[in-house]
């Protein structure tokens, strides 16, 4: 029989914090408990540059918890091999930003990762809950956020900081126990470990430059010649943004590399009349801006894959139809409709007109869409 929440143990705040303090520390703090799952959570900045900032590494096994400042992490060779383990289970909670840090920071997309916030989603405890609140729904404890925003970089940290950075992996392992037992009973369990890595591995492949355009949603009404344009400025937006560490939206925002592609400029004053365009922009970039609009224009569009407009309104329609299919199978495996099917997903199988090649809902969401698959076909097809 299934363990209530009351039965499964949560280990008590420490007394006292405890920080690693040098590598090989942290080294033999790893080794010491092997093959237990190891929480894990950072803290970092991300205000005024393009890459986040670390200032914490938290970890815990079992009972035991630890701070990381980040030079002494980077320098730890075991917590790197760690991350990029896939047999060594790693315990997150909306794991998103964790593993962009680690990705820009120390150059690794970690391996056998568990993404909490989607196991009590597939457990049928709510879609996108955060993390305070789960805590407190599932074990009955309050936790302080009054320092979330806090400054992480500097030290010392308070101690209300360090009491909120361990109360942050303190209830991963118990939460981990209870989502376990939960998938088990919905014969579900691998579907966690699955879906957890489909997203880091998704997450790992977003870094492409020359990619990056398809998130511009706003692009769409431009012509493919002007998209191969948006193309080229916004991959040059990423390099250069990563060069100088500054955000995307300080070099130059999205709606104006739109409005660039769309007006096309042969000059710099071509482009210092468009509205919105910096001037410091022109002077510092103008000319690179122009070269790339040139070779945009000139470049071929076959096999340019363009942004994905909007639904029509017929489109629409047959969307709230499919959707409704997405949701019957929901509903009866009792997971959120926003998981199994997310928007941008089911658009795309209206666009490809069949399921079959969609390798996005292939494993445990072929087993779940069984009993309607049949009819999504159908509809497709129809």
């Amino acid at each position: 029989m299934t363990a209530s929440v009351t039965e499964i143990h949560v280990p008590p705040a420490p007394e006292r914090i405890d920080w690693m303090s040098t590598p090989g520390e942290l080294d033999e703090w790893l080794n010491n408990t092997p093959g237990e799952p190891l929480a894990l959570d950072t803290e970092f900045e991300r205000t005024t540059t393009f890459y986040p900032v670390p200032g914490l590494v938290q970890l815990g096994l079992g009972e035991r918890f630890c701070l990381v400042d980040p030079d002494i992490a980077e320098q730890s060779s075991r917590f790197r091999e760690i991350l990029a383990d896939p047999s060594v289970t790693k315990l997150l909670y909306a794991m998103s930003e964790d593993l962009e840090l680690f990705r820009d920071w120390l150059g690794i997309s970690p391996k056998g990762v568990i993404d909490l916030q989607v196991g009590v989603a597939l457990a049928g405890a709510g879609f996108s809950v955060g993390y305070a609140r789960q805590v407190e729904t599932l074990f009955g404890e309050e936790l302080d956020k009054s320092v979330t925003r806090s400054d992480w970089i500097s030290r010392p940290l308070s101690d209300t900081q360090e009491r909120y950075a361990i109360d942050d992996i303190r209830f991963l392992a118990p939460m981990y126990q209870w989502v376990t037992e939960r998938l088990r009973e919905r014969k579900l369990e691998a579907a966690l470990a699955e879906e957890s890595q489909r997203f880091a591995d998704e997450l790992a492949g977003q870094d492409d430059p020359d990619q990056y355009y398809l998130r511009i949603r706003g692009g769409w009404a431009l012509t493919m010649q002007q998209q191969v344009v948006l193309k080229k400025l916004v991959a040059w937006r990423e390099q250069t943004s990563r060069q100088l560490d500054r955000p995307r939206g300080r070099v130059l925002a999205d709606p104006l590399l739109i409005s660039i592609a769309e007006r096309l400029p042969k000059n710099l004053n071509e482009l210092a009349d468009i509205q919105g365009v910096p001037s410091g922009a022109v002077r510092r970039y103008g000319e690179e801006l122009l070269a790339l609009i040139k070779e945009g224009v000139s470049a071929d569009t076959a096999g340019h894959q363009p942004i994905m407009p909007p639904l029509t309104r017929d489109q629409q329609a047959a969307f709230k139809d499919l959707k409704k299919l997405f949701r019957r199978a929901a509903e009866l495996a009792d997971i959120p409709v926003e998981l199994l099917a997310p928007r941008k997903r089911v658009e795309k199988v209206m666009q490809d007109q069949t399921l079959a090649d969609s390798a996005f809902f292939q494993g445990w969401r072929a087993e779940v869409l069984a009993p309607v698959i049949n009819d999504i076909e159908g509809y497709l097809k129809s």
